[in-house]
């Protein structure tokens, strides 16, 4: 028994022994995030129901593929406004292919009846201006 337990033990301690650990890996190193404006907005219905979910589409345009959707800034306002700000990041990877738009979505989900109004960042002091109806 302890000549199959020093036999396992030698081919572990091989394997691990054989295991590359060379930096230059198949992945990329996300080196910062920032703003990145929202192109556009979809929402499929501007009526929903209180505690409901709808998921809201923004579409973004990165200028490569060393950038993509990091995530969103969703601020609160006040109790019906909400101010949506989407980041990208930026890798140290080859970059290829300029410019291309990319699909996000953020689920809204009221917890109050009334009209929200949702404020998508666009750029500098732009924003694109959507309102739902909560029921």
């Amino acid at each position: 028994m302890k000549t199959w337990f020093n036999i396992g033990l030698s081919v572990a301690f091989a394997a691990i022994s054989l295991t590359s650990c060379n930096d230059n890996d198949d992945y990329e190193t996300i080196e910062y995030t920032d703003r990145v404006k929202i192109d556009s907005v979809k929402i499929v219905n501007d009526t929903m129901s209180v505690f409901g979910i709808q998921s809201i589409r923004t579409y973004s345009t990165y200028a490569s593929k060393c950038k993509g959707f990091y995530g969103y800034d969703y601020i609160y306002a006040d109790d019906f406004s909400r101010d949506v700000t989407a980041y990208q990041y930026h890798t140290n990877g080859t970059c290829t292919q300029a410019n291309y738009t990319a699909a996000n979505q953020i689920n809204f989900s009221p917890q109050k009846v009334g009209t929200y109004t949702l404020r998508f960042w666009n750029g500098d002091n732009s924003w694109i201006t959507k309102t739902i109806v909560v029921e």
